[in-house]
């Protein structure tokens, strides 16, 4: 683990919800999606972090309603949301708990991008990696230390 770095391994479970000022941007074809400095992150025990950003500070006029639902051990019921530029629809690329467990107050209503389809996800300025899988939402930097849950072979971790 390099200096700097936090190990994914070190974070805990069961996971928590904690907020976070590091600066968090999402651009897709020239759109700016989501642009703020009071995120919260979850942690858990071997995924990169995943950032739930205000509804103030994302532009929800590209936020279409998905029938898609999950239910996360920790969180609670998901719902989930295409995002919607132009002629393109990114289905079920953002997801939201409208009523998560009260460990998780804190992320109510916010909202949770996957990386991996938008042109640009940064944190403090940094390219993100997607977390490996495309089941979880994580997002990598050069702060994260790995392995992280998604690569093959982890289903069981």
């Amino acid at each position: 683990m390099g200096e700097g770095q936090e190990s994914v391994w070190d974070y805990p479970r069961p996971a928590i919800a904690e907020p976070t000022d590091r600066h968090i941007v999402i651009r897709h074809q020239g759109v700016a999606l989501a642009d703020t400095r009071s995120a919260w992150r979850t942690l858990e025990t071997s995924h990169p972090p995943t950032y739930y950003l205000p509804p103030a500070e994302v532009a929800t006029q590209h936020l279409a309603p998905n029938a898609r639902r999950s239910m996360c051990e920790w969180k609670g019921q998901a719902r989930y949301w295409d995002v919607v530029i132009g002629e393109e629809r990114l289905v079920a690329a953002c997801w939201s708990y409208a009523e998560p467990t009260r460990s998780f107050a804190g992320i109510a209503g916010y909202f949770a991008f996957y990386p991996e389809p938008f042109d640009e996800c940064l944190v403090d300025g940094e390219g993100v990696i997607p977390q490996p899988g495309g089941f979880y939402g994580g997002w990598i930097t050069s702060r994260e230390a790995g392995p992280f849950k998604g690569i093959p072979g982890s289903r069981f971790w």
